[in-house]
């Protein structure tokens, strides 16, 4: 009989399956995506392109945490998502890796926050605020948002927690749903 904490942390063959399942699909979805953040960034809207977008980005994470409900399963996701989109020859390269890894740990984050109780509704918040936080201060730095005007900061900001709310929280939320509904993960 396993304990909850095994639970949490032992991994089966099915589960690295659908890890991979869910890594090259958002892998896939995430390069066919950039099309979309390059369309806003051709516009006026161009410094709102990334924050916009992002949500998409940010879904193998929380999906790949709430299907699975295994302790590093965000990470995992988002990483590997990043490293079949950077296979597929994105335009950002190596450091789809760097982004892959700051989101996933964003994401973790917010699950942590429940103690890996809650993959649902709770954990999901938990997992949109945590990664619009940690992603925002990672595009402080590495995007130069550390050099824009407070105002714009922030919009910039409740932008990103809309878009990472609707794509990595609502979205996954109902895929979650429909995930459990079809049996496909009962033991």
């Amino acid at each position: 009989m396993q304990t909850v904490n095994e639970s949490k942390t032992k991994w089966s063959l099915r589960d690295v399956i659908f890890l991979a399942i869910i890594a090259i699909f958002f892998g896939v979805i995430f390069e066919v995506w950039s099309v979309a953040y390059y369309a806003v960034a051709a516009t006026p809207l161009k410094p709102y392109a990334n924050d916009l977008t992002l949500g998409v980005w940010l879904m193998a994470a929380p999906l790949a945490g709430a299907i699975l409900q295994k302790v590093g399963s965000s990470l995992l996701g988002e990483i590997l998502a990043a490293a079949v989109e950077m296979m597929l020859f994105s335009s950002w390269g190596a450091a789809n890796l760097i982004s892959g890894f700051v989101q996933g740990v964003g994401t973790e984050l917010g699950f942590a926050a429940t103690g890996y109780k809650n993959w649902g509704k709770l954990g999901l918040t938990f997992s949109v605020i945590t990664t619009t936080i940690i992603t925002f201060i990672w595009d402080l730095f590495n995007s130069g948002y550390a050099d824009y005007k407070p105002s714009l900061m922030i919009t910039l900001f409740i932008i990103r927690l809309i878009s990472a709310g609707f794509f990595g929280g609502v979205l996954v939320y109902y895929i979650q749903k429909l995930v459990a509904k079809s049996g496909v993960l009962k033991h």
